[in-house]
């Protein structure tokens, strides 16, 4: 018999409980043992649960228990979840959890703590919530030196910008349509100030780095906030769809970099397709070439599908090492990552319409094309052109630009 406590009884915790439930003779067989939870720590009580009689308040009765070999933590946030998770392992419990905050924030001292206990700390579902990419990047993907990740790996701002093109809507319409339907917290900054994008970069590109931690304070972040529906209009014009996209790059002849941005996607560009609450993940593998992970990237079972995943995999493994590099940290003051406006981009840049001959000449010592030429706007696709000049040309031509991804 293999016993696991989870952490917080919300979404997550509780679609952790039924899946482990209703898939017990399938997690048996596959484990030869039985695996159960024996107890829940919550702070509320849940007399309409079907596992309300596991529920308790004392968190003695988890982490002093020795039969308990597993903790789930879906408490979520980054206080109360760091305290409970450095004590479950300290006492060699292996923890699985769901939260991103915690993991890019501290991962590479839990990683350390559980290393030292003989135990194990993994996180699958904190990226693409039921898309698996934490076991590929570790295993599948293991051969190939990972070249470049561009994700949709937020839910919440998929779901709005989706809305405010195909309903043509305004930004802040869009965002009180996604609350009506529980895709955005009443307080939704996380989501679209692409904190919580920035966080699943953090991790994924510490998993490229072969464990070289980048944290997220060093991840430029710009978010959804801005976007207008002109902004949308135009990029339609210009045959694009407007993505918040989470972007690594590991040049083999430079610095890798990572940063957070809404892009113009191509329309010809895989991840163009992937709309509303969608999650899509595309990896560049110098063996595989290009692949794309695609699936919900949150919800109540999607999420716990890959938490119970993690179970089985530690409840394998007995607890001992799963194959997984820990994080460590660079071991010098300067930054893992290179400056946002040294990285080097393909960009949008539009203006008022008749000035297409102005920005071309703005931009004439880099790749330019005509994208649009009418009107109502004169833009141009420019390659090969890095933040900080793109910056300062676009301020001084008086025109405004985006990221552009193809």
């Amino acid at each position: 018999m293999i016993n696991a406590a989870i952490l917080g009884f919300g979404v997550v915790g509780a679609g952790t409980a039924e899946v482990l439930s209703m898939n017990s003779d399938k997690i048996t067989g596959v484990l030869g043992e039985e695996l159960k939870v024996k107890k829940i720590l919550d702070i509320r009580d849940f007399p309409d649960s079907p596992f309300a009689d596991l529920v308790t308040h004392d968190a003695d009765e988890v982490f002093e228990d020795p039969e308990i070999s597993i903790v789930v933590e879906t408490i979520g946030g980054a206080r109360i979840a760091y305290e409970y998770t450095k004590r479950a392992l300290s006492k060699g419990k292996s923890v699985v959890t769901s939260n991103k905050e915690l993991v890019s924030t501290h991962g590479v001292e839990l990683m350390s703590i559980a290393e030292a206990n003989g135990c194990c700390y993994l996180y699958e579902a904190a990226v693409g919530g039921g898309i698996p990419i934490i076991r590929p990047l570790h295993r599948c993907l293991a051969a190939n030196r990972i070249e470049r990740i561009a994700g949709i790996v937020n839910g919440t701002t998929n779901y709005i910008l989706t809305n405010m093109r195909t309903a043509g809507i305004s930004y802040d319409e869009a965002i009180k349509q996604a609350q009506s339907k529980g895709y955005a917290e009443q307080n939704p900054a996380a989501d679209v100030d692409g904190i919580d994008a920035q966080r699943k970069l953090s991790i994924m590109s510490s998993i490229c780095l072969e464990g070289l931690y980048v944290a997220p304070s060093e991840i430029h972040t710009t978010g959804i906030t801005a976007i207008t529906p002109e902004d949308v209009e135009f990029a339609s014009e210009a045959g694009c769809a407007i993505k918040l996209l989470a972007i690594f790059e590991n040049p083999e002849d430079g610095k890798p970099s990572a940063f957070v941005a809404p892009h113009m996607v191509r329309k010809t560009a895989l991840l163009a397709s992937v709309e509303d609450v969608f999650n899509g993940i595309v990896v560049v593998g110098n063996a595989l070439g290009e692949a794309m992970f695609y699936g919900k990237g949150a919800g109540k079972l999607p999420t716990a599908s890959a938490v119970a995943g993690d179970v089985l995999e530690v409840a394998k493994a007995h607890g001992k090492d799963t194959g997984f590099k820990n994080w460590h940290a660079s071991g010098s003051e300067g930054r893992v990552t290179a400056e946002y406006g040294s990285i080097v981009t393909k960009a949008v840049v539009r203006t008022a319409g008749g000035r297409i001959d102005d920005l071309k000449k703005v931009f004439d010592k880099y790749d330019v094309e005509v994208a649009v030429d009418n009107d109502k706007y004169s833009a141009v696709f420019v390659r090969g052109i890095d933040h900080d000049s793109l910056i300062r040309l676009s301020e001084a031509s008086g025109s405004v630009w985006m990221n552009m991804y193809e």
